[in-house]
């Protein structure tokens, strides 16, 4: 066995933080959308968590929340923030609207056509690309970062989309159900290049509001994580 083979790397997964986003727009990848005062808290919050990990490749979604999510930590780390698109939104039909509790997006007979299929979903990007993309773009922080550690800033449908494939679970699911808070760490280890373990931590957890933590029930008038 060569020692590339042995090579113990961690890849972590991080969802960016909390984005100022006052008209709860669905802004997937549309531009313009900057974390929040509290959303570069919790970029902050990880930084610090992760200072002292042994951390040599940081890159990001190229949207602008990604990006700044990732640049405290790379800076603690002496870094530069590399870029790679596969780790961008899943595509949304629904992008540049409001669809959430109480707005009447799911009454307006002009949105039934994008909802018939979950399994797929309708709505938008395929699960089954939003893997291959995924995948490849660990592979790529793996490489980059062989027998260390790497962090990715994504979002949240891709890293629970692939993180339910390396889990074998569907990947059509419930979204109020999705393990993937604001700022939260989903982690892959590899052996050489076979994943053996998936973690999951939520280092800035006091700093998220609670109807945005994992499982909490929607609530009427709160504000979204949109597009996140």
């Amino acid at each position: 066995m060569t020692q590339s083979e042995n090579d113990i790397t961690v890849v972590h997964v991080m969802r960016h933080g909390e984005v100022h986003n006052p008209e709860g727009v669905l802004y997937g990848r549309l531009p313009g959308y900057h974390l929040s005062d509290l959303g570069r808290q919790m970029a902050d919050r990880v930084a610090e968590h992760l200072a002292d990990r042994d951390i040599t490749h940081v890159v990001a979604s190229p949207l602008e929340r990604a990006q700044e999510t990732a640049a405290p930590i790379a800076k603690a780390h002496g870094l530069d923030v590399a870029s790679d698109e596969r780790l961008i939104e899943a595509a949304n039909v629904f992008q540049g609207k409001t669809f959430g509790v109480g707005d009447g997006a799911l009454r307006k007979p002009g949105n039934w056509r994008h909802l018939t299929n979950p399994f797929r979903p309708s709505w938008g990007e395929p699960y089954v690309d939003q893997v291959v993309r995924m995948m490849a773009a660990l592979g790529r922080a793996r490489d980059a970062a062989r027998g260390h550690e790497a962090v990715c800033v994504s979002h949240q449908l891709p890293i629970w989309i692939v993180r339910s494939f390396v889990e074998r679970r569907r990947l059509w699911h419930d979204p109020r159900r999705r393990q993937c808070t604001l700022a939260s760490l989903t982690s892959f280890t590899f052996r050489g290049d076979r994943i053996v373990s998936v973690g999951y931590s939520e280092p800035a957890r006091d700093l998220v509001p609670p109807h945005l933590r994992a499982g909490a029930k929607p609530v009427k008038g709160a504000s979204k994580g949109y597009g996140a």
